[in-house]
Order: structure tokens, then sequence, then C-alpha cells
């Protein structure tokens, strides 16, 4: 089901080079409804790094609000996107590329490690615990579930528990904190399904 070996998978990278002129990764809704929560525990201009922007209406938000913000993401063609609508270069890097030291205040992963297939989870989230200063926060939104498997276009998806995901975080490394919490919403296909957040301080 998942890639192997390989800290990502390539069909999902496959699909998003493909679907790029036409994918919003926020979709109708907008921004993620955990973004402005998230804001206000930092400081006025704080660095911040968008851990795979898709869209970009996140990186967007934040940067209105006068946050510094570095915006990454695998795809090519999705990164030419973002950097159209934010008027600044995105890097195009996977996740298992990031090799940041003590570099930003925080951390946010809105709905894209969800893509990061299980074996190399906990590796990836201990990139992101070095990535961020002492001190740094990190939010990530996942689809759960429970069981790994793929999306109606293939896409792969980790679909964690609130339990699993806990846990992988804890393997990862040593947070101060890691808070979880569950919750509704919605994706690409149609209806309502369940949703997993962690918010965790380095």
């Amino acid at each position: 089901m998942s890639s192997g070996s390989l800290p990502f998978d390539p069909e999902t990278l496959r699909y998003y080079a493909e679907a790029s002129p036409s994918y919003v990764a926020s979709g109708k809704g907008g921004q993620n409804r955990y973004l402005d929560r998230f804001l206000q525990k930092l400081e006025s201009g704080a660095h911040i790094l968008d851990l795979g922007c898709g869209g970009a209406i996140d990186a967007r938000a934040m940067l209105e609000q006068g946050f510094s913000v570095e915006a990454v993401e695998a795809s090519p063609s999705l990164a030419a996107n973002a950097a159209q609508m934010l008027g600044k270069p995105v890097q195009v890097i996977r996740f298992d590329e990031l090799q940041a030291a003590d570099a930003y205040d925080a951390v946010w992963a809105s709905a894209s490690l969800i893509h990061v297939p299980r074996a190399a989870l906990s590796g990836i989230l201990a990139k992101v615990h070095a990535a961020l200063k002492p001190g740094g926060w990190h939010l990530a939104t996942y689809k759960s579930g429970g069981q790994e498997g793929r999306d109606s276009v293939g896409r792969y998806y980790n679909y964690p528990s609130a339990e699993e995901i806990r846990n992988f975080y804890e393997l990862a490394a040593c947070w101060r904190a890691i808070s979880v919490e569950c919750y509704t919403g919605g994706g690409f296909e149609n209806g309502q399904g369940p949703w997993v957040m962690v918010e965790v301080r380095r």
C-alpha cells in the first residue's frame, strides 16, 4: 500500500504534478481552521516554514498578517502556482530533504504530512523538530482512520488514529508537550470524515 522503503510516495507526487493547474490544496473552504489560533501563539513577525504549502492559501494569510514565511512544496508545478500567488519564490523540496536546523519559530503543515509513508513519518517529524528553534511551535493536520490507504485518484494517505499520531511524534523527538484534537472535516472527495490535529512545541 505504501512505497516500501521510500520516504515519499511517487504516485502521490505524480498526481500533484499532473493536477496542479486546477488544484487548490485548501479547497473551497479557504484557510485551515486552526491557522488563526496557531498564529496567536507566535511573536509578531515570527519566521514560519509552511511545509507542503499546496495552493498557498495559508501562507498568503500568514504574510498578510505580517509574518515572515518560507513556503516549500514537493511538486514543481504546484510550487510555481504557489509562487505566483505569493509573489515570492517557493522552494521545491520533499519533506525528507528538509535540512534546516534551529531555523524557524514555527513549522506549519496543513494536510501535507498526511502523504508521508508510515514507515518514514517519525523520521520526517525528527527533521521538523530539528528545524524549529528551541521553544518553536509545530502544527499539522492529518486525515484520520487508523489504517493507511489510497483515495479514489490514487494518492497515498497514512490515515493515523489519534493514538497512532501521538506515538509517531513521541518516537520522533522529545517535545515539550503534545496536544492532539480530533475533528470532522472535508477533503478532495465528497463528504465529511475524521481528521486529527497535532500541536507540539520543541
